[in-house]
């Protein structure tokens, strides 16, 4: 399987973070990608480094001026009177008149879902070459490979068209999967990070063509607490091709599965040509997050299931936070992937 990396993502190293009103550590951290290549290297697989893609494969996804905006934004922010080192909202739009405002500040809060995204000096540069590595994951699969790998981090899944949140900024696994629809009739994504996929989930929520399924944590009293559940089924020409499977923040190894196989009922109903993986490792046991509680021997399960059900697929990496068991999920995953390549 060929594996994507690009070391200029570690540029991206974020440290505010708000829990319950509280300042911390960020946990997007680029120890994650370390810990995440230890795993790769522990079952025989490299990376190699993404070509850079131009602009417009980024702009199938996002809107110019949200990309305007991540490629300016720290170095505007730096002009402001005692601004801070990352770049943080405090003000963001709700419901009623809305309108995109001329003041920077202002900007930033339009396109931020929360503070857990900050944006500093090389945070631009490495979303981009995030999404070159989902692209380039998506161009070996269009090319013919089985399935690539994308160690995309910051990770995409609760940014919108626009709207950045969650430890995101650009939307890695909708760029893949836009890359796969321009060959492919029906693209579906399958999201099994621990939190609800709500960026992803808004970029396709009116298509047809490509299909959403996300197997979470109930958002009632987790992040990102306003979407997720399962009477979201699209709108418009998208109605009936989204499908959200929340589970209790117990679950374990049996009852994600199970969900995880419904997801995979439903993606076999609409046949698509490829798939995308939201590959989310946050739901082990040990994550800082507290998500769920599946151990190795789940995700071992899961990459069996998924990989059994046929498609030729891009798996991107979204969650997974600082543990001593970061490592083993994402080895114990590779396991049950790569089995039948031996």
């Amino acid at each position: 399987m060929r594996c994507f990396y690009a070391p200029e993502t570690e540029a991206h190293d974020p440290s505010f973070r708000l829990t319950n009103g509280r300042v911390q550590q960020n946990a997007e951290r680029p120890e994650r990608a370390r810990l995440l290549r230890a795993a790769l290297d522990q079952a025989g697989l490299t990376t190699e480094e993404p070509p850079a893609f131009d602009r417009a494969a980024y702009e199938a996804v996002h809107t110019p001026r949200f990309l305007d905006f991540l490629q300016t934004a720290w170095e505007t922010w730096q002009t402001l009177p005692g601004a801070s080192e990352e770049v943080i909202p405090n003000a963001f739009p709700r419901l009623g008149t809305q309108r995109y405002p001329e003041s920077f500040v202002g900007r930033a809060g339009w396109h931020a879902g929360d503070v857990s995204a900050p944006i500093g000096p090389g945070s631009w540069q490495a979303t981009q070459r995030a999404a070159d590595c989902a692209l380039a994951a998506a161009d070996a699969v269009l090319d013919g490979a089985w399935s690539a790998y994308a160690l995309s981090r910051p990770p995409g899944h609760h940014t919108s068209a626009e709207v950045a949140a969650g430890h995101c900024l650009m939307n890695v696994s909708a760029i893949a999967a836009e890359r796969l629809r321009s060959r492919h009739g029906r693209v579906a994504v399958l999201d099994i990070d621990t939190h609800h996929g709500n960026g992803t989930q808004d970029i396709f929520y009116e298509r047809g063509d490509v299909l959403f399924v996300s197997v979470h944590t109930d958002t009632a009293n987790y992040y990102p607490f306003f979407t997720g559940y399962a009477e979201e089924t699209g709108r418009g020409k998208g109605e009936g091709f989204n499908l959200n499977l929340p589970v209790p923040a117990t679950t374990e190894e049996e009852d994600w599965c199970a969900a995880i196989g419904v997801g995979l009922e439903r993606i076999a109903a609409f046949a698509p040509d490829a798939l995308v993986l939201s590959l989310g490792l946050d739901a082990h046991r040990d994550d800082p997050l507290k998500g769920m509680r599946v151990g190795d021997a789940g995700f071992t399960r899961a990459a069996r299931m998924i990989r059994e059900a046929g498609y030729p697929t891009v798996l991107v990496q979204e969650g997974g936070y600082l543990s001593d068991s970061l490592t083993a999920a994402m080895a114990a995953f590779l396991e049950g992937w790569l089995e039948s390549d031996a």
